[in-house]
């Protein structure tokens, strides 16, 4: 059984990225798994409430789901050309502390996806994860893009995907990815 954790980088219920997360669940491979960890409940990364207090324990929560993962998929919003705020400062949380970061990230597989309301889904967002992912020693699936532009379009008002045309992508990039995890 391969068991991959998703993560959406939105808080917004409704948000479409999760909605894209809950509907990968529909479309997997037979034999694998889709857990999805949630950023709700991590705060403002601050070195010195780390210096004192230690990892919070929604942090220690989304470490040890991804660290206990074959996989990781990240479902990311695309806020003013970028990634979202939130997004970035989970995952800077699960990379302290740094001895850490192997046992999180390293030769972790990993996929990007997207759905945001603009014209060009979210190639800005993901193209910026790049330097992050490799940074943490990520084994980044480069063999399929799964963008959704005008969200709006495929997603109903409660994030639910209702177009068939996308559910049908997100099922050729489930395959691809899991192929890749299942071929380390």
């Amino acid at each position: 059984m391969t068991r991959i954790v998703g993560v959406s980088g939105s808080l917004r219920r409704g948000s479409y990225n999760s909605g894209l997360l809950a509907a990968a669940k529909d479309v997997l491979p037979s034999g694998v798994t889709l857990e999805i960890a949630t950023i709700r409940g991590i705060p403002l990364y601050d070195g010195d409430a780390e210096a004192v207090d230690g990892i919070p324990e929604a942090v220690t929560t989304l470490k040890n789901a991804i660290a206990s993962a074959d996989g990781l998929l990240l479902s990311t919003p695309e806020y003013n050309n970028g990634i979202p705020g939130v997004f970035k400062n989970a995952i800077d949380w699960a990379s302290r502390p740094t001895a850490d970061i192997a046992k999180v990230f390293g030769s972790k597989p990993v996929a990007l996806m997207g759905t945001s309301p603009g014209n060009f889904g979210t190639v800005l967002s993901q193209s910026a994860w790049l330097p992050v992912l490799r940074t943490l020693g990520t084994d980044l699936w480069n063999g399929g893009r799964l963008m959704v532009p005008q969200a709006g379009k495929a997603f109903d008002a409660e994030g639910k995907l209702t177009d068939d045309a996308t559910r049908e992508r997100l099922r050729k990039f489930l395959a691809g990815f899991s192929a890749f995890i299942q071929g380390k």
